[in-house]
């Protein structure tokens, strides 16, 4: 599947089919490895001169907006897949692979009546668009916040003596809490254990004699318990916080235990569902915003051509996809297929900075309507 597409429209002097036969006959001919189709544009309501210049001047601007919120929500599937594991599922529209949809491109008369004016049809795509787009940025938002607190609670679970949750550290039995006595638990630098085991007993008064025991060393840290009277707390912290060593609060408690367990369990259920439900939003998204970009390059692509054509409208639209080392030879053949004075008229325009240069929407300027669709 190509993945870059040009959209081209050719002045037709006499007949389309022949035009058509006549492009058939020089792609095959001189650029084997181009793939080319027909790409359907029915007749749309013309309007006036005024209404579709002005329309020509957003055509670009909102192009850039539909195709970045195609690109957004591609990204998005990709990296769902990615952390999911799941295989790469085709994309679609209405079930039909996005690059078949759009080189059998149909226009959709129910949902876009080519009677209603271009503007409102631009303005109906764009609206549309957003729309999707700001229900992305919900649904994401709504993901992602699930993701980063279960990012969290994994921290928790697996970083540093420092930060992480010690209740599966601890037994009961190594805490001792009773009327006048609390046990401590302290985390040690690992290169300072001999330190902290020659002065834990002196850092202030009624520390129980040899009561500290190591529960747990990572590769920063070790865990100690050290029993104490309750009264002088306070102060053991304070002497342990002065030579590096850092107290952690930790009441043993099964019911807290109990609760985080189901909040961890609920929060990688919610990730789960949330995740194969954005998923499948941005399957369906992707086929509806990659439908409406395509009525809007048939949009764009009529009214560029009667910019640059006249009326009343008579136009032969292309989608190629010529290879990198094909393009400079199509380029050729699309401009031989040029009208003749169209292509000198051209030129002279742009060369004077003439009315609708801008028009081609591809940076280098070209006797025919030509744009670019990138699909990633």
């Amino acid at each position: 599947m190509a993945t870059r597409y040009w959209v081209v429209s050719l002045p037709v002097q006499n007949s389309a089919t022949s035009l058509w036969n006549r492009l058939q006959e020089q792609i095959s001919k001189h650029s084997f490895d181009t793939p080319l189709y027909r790409f359907n544009v029915p007749n749309l309501r013309v309007g006036t001169l005024d209404s579709l210049l002005s329309l020509s001047d957003d055509l670009q601007k909102s192009n850039s907006f539909v195709e970045g919120v195609s690109h957004k929500i591609r990204r998005q599937i990709e990296e769902l897949e990615r952390v999911s594991g799941v295989e790469s599922n085709a994309l679609t529209v209405d079930g039909v692979p996005v690059d078949s949809y759009l080189t059998r491109f149909v226009w959709d008369e129910a949902k876009y009546p080519t009677m209603s004016p271009l503007r409102e049809t631009v303005d109906s795509i764009h609206s549309q668009v957003s729309k999707i787009e700001d229900d992305l940025k919900v649904r994401v938002a709504e993901y992602n916040n699930v993701r980063s607190q279960l990012n969290a609670i994994n921290r928790k679970q697996s970083g540093s003596l420092a930060v992480r949750d010690l209740s599966n550290l601890v037994k009961p039995e190594d805490i001792i809490t009773s009327e006048h006595l609390v046990t401590l638990l302290a985390v040690v630098p690992k290169y300072s254990q001999k330190d902290w085991l020659a002065s834990y007993e002196t850092l202030t008064s009624y520390v129980v004699p040899r009561s500290s025991k190591k529960l747990f060393e990572d590769n920063e840290y070790a865990l100690y318990t050290v029993t104490l009277f309750g009264r002088v707390a306070d102060n053991f912290r304070t002497a342990a916080r002065e030579k590096g060593f850092q107290i952690r609060d930790f009441e043993h408690s099964l019911e807290a235990q109990e609760s985080r367990k189901q909040e961890l369990e609920k929060l990688i259920e919610d990730q789960g569902s949330l995740r194969s439900s954005l998923l499948q939003w941005c399957y369906n998204s992707y086929g509806e915003v990659f439908s409406a970009w395509m009525h809007f390059c048939a949009v764009r692509v009529f009214t560029e051509s009667i910019l640059r054509y006249g009326l009343p409208p008579s136009f032969l639209a292309c989608v190629l996809a010529p290879s990198v080392k094909s393009e400079k030879k199509v380029r050729s053949i699309l401009e031989g297929l040029c009208d003749t004075a169209n292509s000198t008229y051209w030129k002279t325009e742009d060369e004077v900075g003439g009315g609708v240069a801008g028009l081609a929407g591809d940076a280098d300027s070209h006797p025919y309507v030509s744009f670019t669709i990138n699909l990633v």
